[in-house]
């Protein structure tokens, strides 16, 4: 069983939703309303970004196809407007920026099997959020491997991505206004 292919993932039924990362299945469990908070907040926030730069954001699920062995479906996707072209019926290739938010079920490949594979697919950032914690790491990819970039103060300015800047305040607050 395995390893599998794109065309093994492509004849998969659409439920349950699962990902392909590096020839194997993971399921992808339903998120948590926390998670769902999370996902809406940011979204909110890079789409007001990514209007004037002609970028676009998107949300899980929705296939990315990175390498014929790894289809994922992070939590959200940011496609800078130099990179428009690999939109199609579903993203062919590398966003500019992909975001995960951990939960138990997805942590260990969050940080491990797609950290690696982002960095080797040219993703130029990488945020893995915490929700628990109420942090994110912010990964630039240089050169094939991913570095910590520390927000200043309360503000995240992306260096790949110059028009994003996260107001990390806000974006906390936003989310705890959605909780019950």
């Amino acid at each position: 069983m395995g390893p599998h292919r794109r065309r093994d993932y492509e004849a998969l039924p659409d439920e349950p939703r699962c990902e392909l990362i590096y020839g194997s299945f993971y399921d992808k469990p339903s998120p948590s309303v926390l998670h769902q908070a999370i996902v809406g907040a940011l979204w909110e926030m890079l789409r007001r970004a990514a209007r004037p730069a002609g970028a676009l954001v998107y949300t899980a699920p929705l296939d990315v196809y990175l390498a014929d062995h790894s289809v994922p479906q992070p939590d959200l996707l940011y496609i800078s407007a130099a990179r428009r072209a690999i939109i199609k019926e579903r993203i062919e290739g590398s966003p500019d920026l992909l975001i995960e938010v951990l939960s138990p079920g997805t942590a260990r490949k969050d940080r491990g099997e797609k950290l690696r594979l982002y960095a080797e697919s040219d993703v130029r950032e990488y945020w893995i959020v915490d929700p628990w914690e109420r942090q994110i790491e912010f990964l630039r990819n240089d050169d094939g491997e991913f570095v910590v970039v520390l927000p200043e103060g309360a503000e995240y300015h992306s260096q790949a991505l110059p028009e994003i800047r996260l107001d990390l305040l806000a974006l906390w607050r936003e989310v705890e206004e959605q909780l019950p």
